[in-house]
């Protein structure tokens, strides 16, 4: 099965901490990477997690707080500096591209690449990005400023060729696409070989949802509904479920609430407050609702399992 990986850079809040770098996520889906969200420091765990930014070519921003965007300037001008080419695309809500203006007018202006700005509507559960690999979807967060979650879905890959059945029917390999594509084999006896019969089924397609920072939404369960694994703020404990409501964020039980109602079948909570000092109290508030659970810690990565 192609990789489909989960890096943590960082996962805590606004408030510095000697425990956690601020909110930092990269996707590896078949090669491709996907940044999302870039607190400071992300390029510098981007170095010691060993991952090429040649490979980045897309980062999505949930929102405007600053620890969930103030690395964006420091790694587009590393990026320019290591002589990058490609495009790059930056995909979050509408107050953040001036933001991303200013640097680029003012602190990258000999950079051999572009960035491209695109709004994301934090309003609506729509596409808002797809390649051969993977579709993803906004996801519509409450916040105290407008605020968006991701939602990426692996597109499915075509069935695997049996190759004994290839031996057996004398089938040459320029045919295997066509195979793959359902077309089937007509043997030297005018016989239709069925591509059923020359092919086993592909592993599912895996899908991982990125709901940071949010209060506890429920109407969400339904747009992430079966998701592979799921990543849901978990700011609090449950005896701060007031502040939790106050701020726009959530408590790690009703992160674990989501991830039932959502029939996850995995659940990682992260963006702790610095409030939060018994991360393991935590793991098993969470849960107590959803038992597959497990705590975000910079430099872990996570395997998504169909």
């Amino acid at each position: 099965m192609e990789p489909f990986t989960l890096h943590i850079l960082g996962c805590g809040s606004a408030k510095p901490s000697n425990g956690h770098l601020p909110t930092c996520q990269v996707l590896d889906l078949r090669g491709k990477l996907f940044m999302i969200d870039c607190g400071e420091g992300a390029q510098m765990q981007w170095s010691r997690m060993g991952l090429g930014m040649t490979r980045l070519g897309h980062i999505f921003i949930s929102h405007i707080h600053g620890d969930h965007c103030f690395g964006l300037p420091g790694l587009i001008s590393t990026m320019g500096l290591l002589g990058r080419t490609a495009d790059l695309h930056i995909h979050a809500p509408a107050d953040l591209q001036p933001f991303v203006e200013c640097v680029l007018k003012n602190f990258c202006t000999e950079m051999d690449y572009e960035v491209f700005f695109h709004v994301v509507d934090t309003k609506q559960f729509q596409l808002i990005f797809e390649d051969r690999s993977v579709e993803v979807w906004s996801l519509p967060l409450r916040h105290r400023t407008p605020c968006s979650g991701f939602l990426f879905k692996e597109k499915p890959l075509p069935p695997h060729i049996r190759p004994e059945m290839l031996e057996a029917y004398g089938i040459p390999v320029s045919q295997i696409n066509n195979i793959k594509a359902g077309l089937g084999w007509v043997n030297e006896d005018g016989e239709l070989i069925p591509s059923e019969r020359l092919t086993r089924p592909a592993e599912p397609p895996r899908s991982y949802a990125y709901c940071s920072d949010t209060m506890y939404k429920p109407s969400l369960a339904e747009l992430i509904k079966g998701v592979n694994l799921l990543f849901h703020e978990a700011t609090f404990g449950e005896e701060y479920v007031k502040r939790a409501q106050q701020t726009g964020h959530s408590t790690a039980r009703q992160a674990g609430m989501m991830a039932k109602a959502a029939g996850a079948k995995q659940l990682v909570i992260g963006h702790y407050s610095g409030r939060v000092k018994d991360e393991v109290a935590h793991l098993n508030e969470a849960k107590a609702e959803f038992e597959n659970t497990e705590l975000a810690k910079e430099g872990k990565v996570f395997t998504i399992h169909g």
